[in-house]
């Protein structure tokens, strides 16, 4: 039976032989794509996640700032008070910077950043702007 079996396998085919190798080849290739597509959509999130934490940080900088300027009832806030709070943007945003606009009842606050670069030619940069109203 077992020398059956064996003539049975010598027989096949000269078309037949390496199909199985080739198959191999093919699913590897379709399961190294897959692989690839991971690794691109792991990097974007990577990326998406920075931004969000820069936004955050951007939103609870310009708050701090509209804090005092509540507290103390006014827009206009000292020099020196404004000049820490620049530095902390400087400090916590890549290339930051800010500026307060400020008339009798209405502050603009608006910060900057550059976000980390993406590719060589991006030069993009991201701006975070909020307004408050005082009585």
């Amino acid at each position: 039976m077992a020398a059956d079996m064996s003539r049975r396998m010598r027989r096949r085919p000269a078309a037949e032989r390496g199909v199985a190798l080739i198959e191999v080849m093919v699913s590897l290739l379709i399961f190294l794509i897959g692989v690839l597509g991971v690794i691109g959509l792991q990097a974007k999130a990577i990326q998406f996640t920075v931004q969000a934490e820069d936004r955050s940080h951007a939103a609870l900088l310009a708050n701090d700032l509209v804090a005092l300027m509540w507290a103390q009832q006014s827009t206009q806030l000292p020099a020196k008070t404004l000049d820490k709070w620049k530095e902390r943007v400087a400090s916590a945003l890549p290339a930051a910077s800010a500026s307060v606009a400020a008339s009798a009842a209405v502050a603009t606050v608006t910060i900057q950043w550059k976000s980390p670069k993406t590719t060589r030619a991006d030069t993009s940069t991201s701006q975070y702007v909020t307004q408050v109203a005082l009585p």
